[in-house]
């Protein structure tokens, strides 16, 4: 295994809040990040029961095309099967595991793993993932703060800023930089990313732009997750559903048919 990195985003959301808010955010980024040949292609989207491994939640296939989203070192170097990855998920919340591969191309030479635990509190538990002495020894701990990280000006967006963002229905934000110590509700998801990929000469390069884009897009996402919360609060589990259909067919005319809009984000 190469790289084991395990980031924790402390959000001012209960568990309980998060689990919706999750599935409604990563609809809409979906949407936003898809258009002109690029974007999110849903396969399949179904409940499953009685696995081995994570019991009973949610399976989501997914591909990701990515043909103006590499940087142009890597995309030079790569066929069009490449500039695919395809995402399998399995959110048994508030446990989520999502494997993203290259089948067409990389084959078993690229496999990216996330997995995530949802838990009350602001990060403080040290193995959530239970990783073996090892692992441990391997694993780099990177907290990210929603509120005071600092966001290229690419990425930056006014409404999607939670220093700027109250909730009318909540009453919470704006938030300032203090904003972990009185925070309540308050949880953290516990995100440990292992990255495998095998091509000689460009491993060391790609492992880190992977990371640093998964930091970024990791950011992006949970900042969105916190100011979209007047939009999903009081949703349930059943209006989530309706809405992943709903998009699933926006997706596939967007795709095809409107400009891309910006670097897809995965969960």
């Amino acid at each position: 295994m190469g790289i084991i990195k395990e980031f924790r985003i402390v959000l001012p959301l209960s568990v309980e809040e998060f689990q919706v808010a999750q599935l409604y955010s990563v609809a809409q980024a979906s949407k936003n990040e898809t258009g002109g040949g690029d974007g999110v292609e849903v396969l399949k989207n179904h409940p499953f029961t009685n696995h081995e491994q994570y019991g009973s939640g949610q399976y989501t296939y997914k591909i990701y095309h990515l043909k103006s989203k590499l940087p142009r070192w890597m995309a030079a170097l790569a066929p069009a099967a490449y500039l695919e990855v395809h995402e399998e998920a399995w959110n048994a919340y508030p446990y989520c595991r999502t494997v993203i591969t290259n089948p067409e191309f990389m084959k078993d030479d690229m496999k990216l793993v996330i997995e995530t635990w949802h838990k009350p509190g602001k990060g403080e538990q040290e193995n959530v993932h239970n990783l073996s002495e090892e692992d441990l020894a391997k694993r780099e701990v990177d907290y990210i703060d929603i509120v005071n990280d600092p966001i290229p000006s690419r990425s930056y967006k006014e409404e999607w800023d939670p220093k700027k963002f109250h909730s009318k229905k909540t009453g919470r934000g704006p938030f300032t930089e203090n904003w972990k110590d009185n925070a309540d509700p308050v949880m953290c998801a516990y995100k440990l990313v292992s990255f495998h990929f095998k091509w000689w000469g460009l491993q060391n390069r790609v492992e880190k732009f992977l990371m640093k884009n998964e930091r970024l897009l990791f950011l992006n996402f949970h900042r969105q997750v916190v100011c979209w919360l007047d939009e999903y609060y009081g949703m349930t589990m059943d209006d989530i559903r309706q809405l992943e259909d709903k998009v699933k067919d926006e997706l596939d005319q967007e795709r095809v048919q409107a400009p891309s809009k910006g670097t897809v984000a995965t969960e």
